[in-house]
């Protein structure tokens, strides 16, 4: 082999040029092989959570090839229970106390404003049903006394003591309480119809108040049109009562109380032509519930009573019904007469409701009985004093409760004792 000339120029270039490719196909090759292993798929990543899982297992792995001649257990892969945590025991039910029941509604109005007529009349009629006592034909005298003097009424005395009677001679009564309770529930007949509401099934709904001088038919419309603004009802007063200025000055005191128009007329107008002008205003402007004051009259006047049947035409003809509610205002002070009114009253216009006024101020609140016995026409409110909130709607229940509720000492008082 023929040795190469290192000397000559040529060939040292021709070496050099060889050697450069060599190191450039290495370079380049080497190139070649990083990009495709770059661009080759690795295996699959799993998710955080299978590492999380797998985590155990390798613990588990390398705890067995550190102690091989331990074998690996299932329960040994399988994490513990929890441990159960016993549940403290319930506590010890306490007895259950059954609440009494709670007084009926306005009892404790009832009661102040009954206080006078207890003690007229139902201390009274304890002294008569004192304990101890026989009960014989002779007790019946002196309740029949107690009834009278109380204002009750002939008609409605006669009513109780026949009804006592029957259960003496059926046998139904021996004792004291029993003959008290005969009472109570015979009241509690009598006042059966009353206390339902006023029902304002129409718009609007016109109520006529009526009644003689001083009863307290203004205040009374005042009261009631306060508490039908506190059941959101819009109102409209009719001053019907033409003949008295005062009067239609106290019903706008009380309309600007409530927030509401009062219609009136010039003095001495007619008291039909303000109540009309009331009513259809009334009906254009979407109103509740009208009430209309009349003026006062005596009731043994026959042409006033006259005038207001002509009154009660009017309201017909304006509302093309009768009024929906007529409510005669009476003062339970007068005791009897109010009875009397009532029924020239009840003549002149068909009565759907009283209210009686002035029960706190008298010993005569049995002349409830007599009014609802006698004319069959229902007591709807009571006045027990002078507020607005005085006005009570009339309850049965409850009026009895506070009527015969008899004090915790048994023994009755001396001005009963006197009576018996």
């Amino acid at each position: 082999m023929e040795q190469l000339d290192l000397s000559n120029p040529t060939t040292l270039a021709a070496i050099a040029a060889i050697a450069l490719l060599i190191v450039v196909g290495i370079i380049v090759g080497f190139m070649r092989g990083r990009k495709k292993h770059e661009l080759r798929p690795g295996p699959p990543q799993p998710p955080p959570e299978a590492l999380a899982e797998e985590r155990p297992k390798i613990k588990v792995q390398e705890a067995a090839e550190a102690e091989p001649t331990q074998p690996l257990q299932l329960e040994d892969l399988v994490p513990p229970a929890p441990r159960a945590v016993e549940a403290p025991a319930p506590p010890a039910a306490e007895p259950r106390v059954t609440p009494p029941p709670a007084p009926p509604a306005d009892l404790g109005a009832f009661r102040s404003g009954l206080k006078s007529t207890r003690g007229n009349l139902i201390s009274r009629l304890a002294g008569v049903f004192r304990k101890g006592r026989e009960l014989d034909p002779s007790i019946l005298e002196e309740v029949e006394e107690v009834l009278i003097t109380a204002d009750v009424g002939v008609h409605t005395t006669e009513r109780v003591l026949e009804a006592l009677r029957n259960h003496m001679n059926g046998g139904h009564l021996s004792s004291a309480d029993e003959a008290w309770e005969a009472i109570r529930e015979e009241a509690r007949t009598i006042l059966a119809s009353s206390g339902k509401g006023l029902s304002l099934d129409h718009k609007p709904t016109v109520i006529l108040v009526v009644g003689v001088n001083g009863v307290g038919k203004t205040t009374t419309i005042g009261k009631l049109a306060s508490r039908f603004d506190r059941q959101n009802k819009t109102l409209l007063l009719a001053a019907g009562d033409t003949f008295r200025a005062a009067a239609v000055t106290q019903l706008e005191v009380w309309g600007r109380r409530v927030g509401c128009e009062v219609v009136k007329g010039k003095d001495r107008a007619d008291p039909g032509s303000v109540i009309f002008d009331a009513i259809q205003k009334a009906r254009d402007g979407g109103i509740d519930l009208v009430i209309a004051d009349t003026a006062g009259r005596l009731h043994t006047k026959v042409p006033l009573m006259d005038e207001l049947k002509k009154l009660g035409r009017t309201v017909e003809k304006a509302l093309g019904r009768p009024a929906d509610h007529v409510l005669l205002v009476l003062d339970a002070t007068t005791g009897q007469n109010a009875i009397q009114q009532a029924q020239l009253f009840k003549d002149a216009l068909p009565l759907s409701g009283i209210v009686l006024t002035k029960l706190d101020g008298t010993a005569k609140g049995g002349v409830i009985l007599g009014i609802v016995d006698e004319h069959g026409v229902p007591i709807e409110f009571v006045g027990v004093g002078e507020k607005v909130e005085d006005l009570k709607p009339f309850d049965t229940e409850t009026f009895l409760q506070a009527l015969f509720e008899l004090p915790e000492a048994a023994e009755p008082s001396q001005e009963a004792l006197n009576v018996s």
